[in-house]
C-alpha cells in the first residue's frame, strides 16, 4: 500500500516517495504540483524528504501500489518495440532474465560497436519511434560530414587509423 499523488493521482510507494514525486515534479514542471505544494507547504523547497512527507501525506489518498521486481518482468522495461526482450518473439530473447532459456553470455556484447543495440528504423513497431531513429541518423550524417550515420567497420578501422597515426612519433619533429 502506498500514496495517491494528490495532484495527479501517480501512486508512490510511501511517503517520502511521494515527497519526491512533488517536489521533482513542481521544480521540473511547475504547474499544478508546485502550485499544490506552495498552497500546503509554503517552505517545501527547504525541506528534507522525511518533513516533507509528514506534511504532504495526510492530504494523499491510500492507493495501490504494486511492487515490480526486474525480475519479474520481461527485462525490467515493458516492450515498446524495440528488442527489449518482452516479446517472445524478439529473437529468441523472450522471457528475460536468468534462465530465459538460452545459454550464452550477456557481457560478451560489450566489445561491439556502440551502435549494438540501436534498431533498425524499418524493424521497430512504433511510427514515432522508427521516425526518431530516421531523424537522428540524418543529423548523424549531418554532423560527422561523411554520409554514414553508422559505425561499420570502415569507419571504426578509419578511426584506428588516425589515432595510430597520431599516436606514431615523427622523428624529424623530435616529438
Amino acid at each position: 500500500m502506498g500514496y495517491a499523488c494528490p495532484v495527479c493521482d501517480t501512486p508512490q510507494r510511501d511517503g517520502e516517495h511521494l515527497a519526491h514525486h512533488l517536489a521533482f515534479t513542481a521544480m521540473l514542471h511547475g504547474g499544478d504540483h508546485e502550485d499544490w505544494l506552495d498552497d500546503r507547504v509554503p517552505d517545501w523547497s527547504e525541506r528534507e524528504p522525511a518533513g516533507l512527507a509528514a506534511e504532504v501525506t495526510p492530504h494523499a489518498a491510500d492507493a495501490e501500489y504494486n511492487e515490480v521486481f526486474e525480475d519479474t518482468v520481461p527485462r525490467g522495461r515493458p516492450d515498446v518495440g524495440m528488442g527489449s526482450g518482452a516479446n517472445p518473439d524478439d529473437a529468441g530473447h523472450g522471457g528475460g532474465g536468468a534462465g530465459h532459456g538460452h545459454d550464452h553470455d550477456h557481457l560478451a556484447d560489450r566489445n561491439e560497436p556502440p551502435e549494438t543495440g540501436v534498431p533498425d528504423a524499418d524493424t521497430v513497431d512504433d511510427p514515432t519511434v522508427a521516425e526518431a531513429i530516421r531523424d537522428a541518423r540524418e543529423l548523424t550524417r549531418e554532423a560527422t560530414g561523411d554520409g554514414n550515420a553508422t559505425n561499420d567497420d570502415t569507419n571504426l578501422e578509419s578511426s584506428d587509423a588516425d589515432s595510430e597515426e597520431d599516436a606514431t612519433v615523427d622523428p624529424d619533429r623530435g616529438s
